[in-house]
């Protein structure tokens, strides 16, 4: 049996969007290598120490930042996780829901670093921001949602640009298809869910969806101080996906 990783041991960690899908699998796995996790959204999580957030105003991530250093004295561990999808075409698409998408995937994420860097300085802290292959692609009718996520890839590698001197590391995780809650039920209300699951296995060179818990992994690496000389980088995790062509 392979011995549990404690490289977060006396350090803490705050996830948004901690309470289910990838950011609970990665408040899980920070938690089960030692870190203080405290995590942020709506609603209250069952599991971990919260904090009720509502990531489209634009004066939650401050107050975030300083309940974790009330409750904790200290943070070395950012997880910008937290975000929405909303479905459109661009001409659908009022000008109201494209800045709830954009204050949600990449407002609330800069908010919550500029808050937190005065205390990421002091632990020499890290940051892994929840991407997305659609910031590097597109499906149809996802102009926001691919605008933001591209926008955060960009936005890591500002952060790890201009603070790096600053011992502070900024990288991105761009997850594709994983098997969420909200995935897996989409599956299930498809009126031939087994040929569904067919289709999606097969456009993946492993031949299968992905977990929470392998973007989980990632993160935890990137986060930990092993990772030390890796920063402004987006690490896709998507089975291959995005690396096959498609036919012919």
């Amino acid at each position: 049996m392979t011995k549990q990783l404690k490289r977060f041991e006396n350090k803490v960690a705050l996830v948004t969007g901690g309470r289910s899908g990838i950011g609970q699998a990665i408040a899980r796995r920070l938690r089960d290598e030692g870190a203080t996790v405290i995590t942020a959204q709506r609603g209250k999580d069952e599991e971990f120490d919260w904090i009720e957030a509502d990531f489209s105003d634009s004066d939650s991530s401050e107050r975030i930042v300083k309940e974790v250093i009330a409750r904790t004295g200290q943070l070395d561990v950012v997880i910008n996780n937290a975000g929405m999808m909303q479905e459109a075409s661009i001409e659908e698409m009022s000008v109201e829901d494209w800045q709830r998408n954009l204050s949600v995937n990449l407002t609330a994420p800069f908010l919550l670093i500029q808050a937190a860097l005065p205390y990421l300085r002091q632990t020499k802290g890290s940051i892994v921001n929840t991407g997305s292959t659609e910031g590097l692609a597109a499906n149809p009718q996802h102009a926001a949602y691919c605008a933001s996520k591209a926008g955060l890839h960009g936005l890591t590698r500002s952060v790890a640009v201009d603070h790096g001197h600053e011992g502070i590391r900024c990288n991105a995780v761009a997850p594709g298809w994983i098997d969420t809650e909200l995935n897996i039920d989409m599956i299930a209300n498809n009126s031939d869910a087994e040929a569904f699951r067919r289709d999606i296995a097969s456009i993946h060179p492993v031949g299968r969806t992905g977990s929470p818990e392998e973007v989980a992994a990632l993160v935890a690496f990137l986060a930990a101080d092993e990772a030390g000389f890796i920063t402004g980088q987006v690490y896709t995790v998507d089975g291959g996906r995005m690396t096959k062509l498609s036919h012919p």
